[in-house]
């Protein structure tokens, strides 16, 4: 979105043509004809296409932001990077228990963790480079107490007694695969996160070996998705935690701490678990087991099998009906001798291509089951199982 685009939208009549713009929208409708429609009416083109632009990206915003989305406004980068409002939120509990009363998002995005410490009462001062999405953060935060400015993350004098850092990590399309070309770049955000309570949201999969030794690292998994691995200092790590999971799901959050541990193979009991990816990420595997009363299924290996079913929101259950070799075509027979047409696939270990072998099974019958293939005691092996 260039500043003339940003300018249409955000005046009167182009927040008041948006909202009766998305008001008619919905997946089915032609794009092509709403603008010869609203082009007809009068509307400038660089309005029109914002206006369809913004109603497109808050129904996709709906996921991440629910009810909020329909009152803000996003640029595809902002959103694609912004922080979905339930984890948000817990960083903004973690920030309120520790007591902490100020804080500055620096580099702030479209505003979204932002958004949720000044909805928890937060004196909240955002930082963000980019004039056109500053712009659009101090949309997304007028209705609370927050300030947005536009400057660079490092450079920008604030006083917050916390930090929130959420390096970008594209350039436009394209991914930024070192550290050290992010905006800001990740040794000074750890540079400045050493001095003072800070919270540093990066992907799932970053090298653990780029984090700061005297820090606490959480993994965050939303729903089924691993979505974070945020790296608290100071104040707001706790102390005896290094590493923690936290699952969050519409019933609340369930967190595991712990050391690094990996759990002994044992036999393969009544029950499979495959722990979530927070607790994968966070090498707790071994933690949970004890807390399952589970072993290892073989070395490598993430998943877990007990003979018992604990219901816990840190993994997903399976109970075991038999075990096959990973041969395709004894699965195919099991497969047709049972009646299954409804085949859900997992994998672990094993070089298989999910949708090209569901294809290959030509599945038919009215019976459902999962297909997980792995390794067991070391060895390849189909696992039909069903879900609790």
């Amino acid at each position: 979105m260039d500043a003339e685009e940003l300018r249409l939208l955000l005046s009167k009549d182009g927040l008041a043509l948006l909202e009766r713009t998305e008001a008619q929208l919905d997946d089915r409708s032609d794009v092509v004809r709403e603008v010869s429609r609203l082009r007809a009416d009068g509307h400038a083109p660089a309005l029109v296409a914002a206006v369809l632009s913004q109603a497109r990206l808050r129904r996709r915003a709906r996921a991440k932001f629910g009810e909020f989305a329909a009152g803000m406004l996003f640029t595809e980068a902002g959103l694609e990077q912004a922080t979905r409002l339930r984890v948000a939120a817990h960083h903004a509990g973690r920030m309120r228990r520790a007591g902490i009363v100020s804080v500055a998002d620096l580099g702030c995005g479209i505003g979204a963790d932002a958004l949720a410490f000044a909805t928890l009462g937060l004196e909240v001062t955002a930082v963000e480079r980019d004039e056109a999405t500053a712009a659009i953060a101090a949309f997304n935060l007028a209705a609370w107490h927050a300030t947005v400015l536009h400057g660079d993350a490092l450079e920008t004098p604030v006083d917050a007694e916390a930090l929130w850092f959420d390096p970008a990590r594209r350039d436009g399309a394209r991914r930024l695969n070192d550290p050290a070309d992010w905006s800001p770049a990740l040794d000074a955000v750890f540079a400045r996160a050493a001095a003072q309570p800070t919270g540093v949201k990066l992907a799932p999969g970053i090298d653990r070996a780029l984090l700061p030794a005297d820090a606490e690292h959480q993994w965050v998994t939303d729903g089924l998705e691993t979505v974070e691995a945020v790296v608290w200092t100071g104040a707001l790590a706790r102390p005896g935690v290094a590493r923690s999971a936290l699952v969050l799901s519409d019933d609340g959050a369930e967190e595991l701490t712990g050391e690094a541990s990996h759990p002994e193979p044992g036999e393969l009991g009544e029950w499979l678990y495959e722990p979530a990816g927070a607790v994968i990420r966070a090498e707790l595997i071994g933690a949970l087991a004890d807390r399952l009363g589970a072993t290892g299924v073989s070395d490598g290996i993430a998943y877990l099998s007990a003979d018992r079913h604990v219901e816990t929101p840190l993994a997903q259950a399976f109970r075991v009906r038999e075990t096959l070799p990973l041969d395709e075509r004894r699965i195919a027979q099991r497969l047709r001798e049972l009646g299954i047409g409804e085949l859900e696939i997992k994998k672990r270990g094993a070089d298989v291509d999910p949708a090209a072998l569901r294809k290959r099974l030509k599945l038919k019958g009215d019976g459902r089951a999962t297909l997980i293939a792995t390794r067991v005691g070391g060895r390849h092996r189909a696992i039909l199982a069903d879900r609790p």
